[in-house]
């Protein structure tokens, strides 16, 4: 194999860079050395029957909510204690696939809580701080055991999330990094997609499993491709244009839902429910736990590996505790079951295991690889996207046959690359990301980004209804004061800036709500198109009677999280700032 181009030097001040890659179905952790930044080492996770580079996304926590274990551990232990028989597993948390919290939340906030497999709650932010702290210590005590006077300031670390997430997602897995012992200042949030693109540029030549051309050779500097990362949840599609030697552009905002492979996995649930009811599957899930899982990771294995064929049948390991269950709760074997079930055409049992027809299985992918096509279409249709000759598939999900198989046939005229391990693209990717982040040059506004401003009443473009006296002036409030355009091109860092006035002599703190909105032009803040993203807090120091006080606030775009920052224009100095995107609070007064 030939190998890529001599890479740009790291441009990270640490000794070394560790990605994060916590995932809606597996977790798992990489880094590489400054010094050779390519080389980058995974670590191996031990379970039952295999060697996995991940593992699985499961948090098992003590009563008293402390930590007790993580992954391969926590599904273990948790199946153990389940299974003795007493109650006792019940004052246990376990949780596992909650990633996908903060893609379904709408009005995700700090305190949002969530539900274990027995249906306790807990406050969101500490699930998800365990699991990612479980993971930093794994990580620690790995790069220790190899160099044992390392810190973690010797470390930058970056951690992936879908590039479809909002502002307040990201906001809230960087609080959770930060709780979880990460400094902030050493701390990046990598877009998934990009992660994997990044990935790509460096991998060696003739990497395609197909045998297609290498995609080095395939992506020359001016040619877009498409990047389809189908994860666990999400799918995430990227547009890039590879502008110059290491160096890629965004060309339409990412977008995507949810048709991860946890979406079949869902299905699949259901269709143990049509045969078995639900309350026999819940039986099985919360009181049967191991045999859940098998049941479960037979699944994944027939999953990632059906034959594209049409005819034949796809056998499934069925576990002893299905057929006890069923004789306990519906005094029926399994065969008897089936006979009442919609499936007594297609599916049978024998010798312990369950025959599925290939159309009952290959139904079960149907209304995800759908979606993922369907979207695929509507973004072709795109003037700038028309010309994209090559599709780059990543995630675990894209492992799967019928997936690959599905886009190769809907889309003959474009060649479709798959690297090797598709699974560790966005892993692997990250710690590139983090050493050298520059490669993304440009990213596209995916809202309309503005403030709520208050500014002096003109009768001559503002409606009498929005006229507010305030002091002795009359102002218009809710206007959009816009910051950023929808679609606008941003290169990292790019910063648009305004001056605004405290509305009141004794004002202690000034509060500004930021507004997105889905169309290139609002008026207003309440517009149909708008809402509230979070709330800009400034604290204010004392003026004298009669003094105005202005503060200039900076809004930075075009990198993977928004920043702000504020200056007094009296002294020149930078002002201490809060940029609240979690907050319940809604903001009721802007200045402007």
């Amino acid at each position: 194999m030939a190998a890529a181009s001599t890479p740009n030097p790291s441009t990270c001040n640490k000794l070394f860079v560790a990605a994060i890659d916590f995932g809606t179905t597996y977790s798992g952790y990489a880094f590489s050395a400054k010094s050779e930044w390519t080389k980058v080492q995974t670590n191996i996770w031990p379970s039952s029957n295999q060697m996995s580079s991940k593992t699985p996304t499961a948090l098992l926590l003590k009563p008293d909510e402390s930590f007790h274990s993580f992954g391969y551990d926590a599904e273990k232990a948790y199946a153990e204690l389940a299974e003795e028989g007493e109650d006792e597993y019940k004052e246990f948390y376990y949780f596992h696939r909650f990633k996908m919290l903060l893609h379904n939340c709408k009005n995700l906030h700090r305190n949002i809580c969530i539900d274990d497999m027995t249906r306790k709650r807990m406050e969101a932010h500490k699930v998800f701080t365990h699991s990612i702290k479980f993971l930093v210590n794994s990580l620690f005590e790995r790069l220790k055991s190899a160099v044992p006077d390392i810190t973690l300031d010797d470390i930058h670390f970056v951690v992936t999330v879908p590039a479809i997430w909002d502002d307040p997602s990201k906001q809230f897995m960087r609080e959770a990094a930060t709780a979880a012992g990460i400094n902030a200042n050493q701390l990046s949030i990598a877009l998934e997609p990009e992660a994997a693109s990044i990935y790509c540029q460096h991998i060696p030549t003739e990497v395609a499993m197909d045998g297609n051309s290498s995609f080095l050779r395939t992506a020359k500097q001016g040619t877009k491709y498409m990047i389809v990362d189908l994860g666990g949840g999400t799918a995430d599609i990227t547009v890039h244009l590879r502008s110059g030697e290491g160096v890629l552009d965004e060309v339409r905002p990412a977008s995507g839902g949810p048709w991860g492979g946890k979406s079949v996995d869902d299905k699949f649930e259901g269709f143990l429910e049509e045969i078995f009811g639900k309350d026999l599957v819940e039986d099985l899930k919360h009181n049967y736990m191991e045999d859940y899982l098998d049941l479960f990771r037979e699944f994944e294995s027939k999953k990632r590996n059906i034959a594209t064929v049409k005819t034949g049948k796809v056998h499934m390991k069925v576990p002893l505790a299905l057929q006890t269950l069923a004789k306990k709760r519906i005094k029926k074997s399994l065969v008897e079951i089936l006979k009442d079930s919609p499936y007594a055409e297609s599916v049978h049992f024998a010798n312990m295991k369950m025959h599925m027809s290939v159309d009952v299985f290959k139904d079960l992918f149907k209304v995800t690889i759908d979606g993922i096509v369907k979207h695929l279409k509507e973004v072709f249709k795109e003037k700038n996207v028309q010309d994209v000759e090559t599709i780059l598939m990543v995630g675990g999900f894209s492992e799967c046959e019928l997936v690959q198989k599905a886009i190769k046939n809907n889309f003959k005229d474009k060649k479709v690359i798959i690297p090797e391990d598709p699974g560790l693209a966005v892993l692997k990717g990250a710690v590139y990301y983090g050493h050298v982040p520059k490669t993304i040059g440009r990213r596209v506004a995916r809202y309309t980004y503005g403030i709520q401003s208050w500014p002096e009443f003109d009768p001559s473009k503002h409606p009498e209804a929005k006229k507010v006296q305030i002091g002795t002036k009359f102002r218009c409030r809710d206007v959009f004061f816009k910051y950023v355009t929808k679609g606008e091109l941003l290169t990292p860092g790019y910063q648009r800036s305004q001056i605004f006035q405290a509305l009141k002599p004794d004002e202690a703190c000034l509060e500004c709500a930021i507004y997105v909105s889905d169309e290139e032009n609002p008026v207003f803040v309440d517009d149909p198109s708008c809402r509230r993203l979070g709330t800009l807090r400034v604290p204010l120091p004392r003026v004298s009677a009669g003094c105005s006080l202005e503060i200039e606030e900076t809004m930075i775009f075009g990198d993977t999280e928004l920043e702000v920052q504020a200056r007094d224009i009296y002294t020149n100095q930078q002002c201490e700032v809060s940029f609240d995107l979690l907050s319940n609070n809604v903001v009721q007064n802007g200045n402007g």
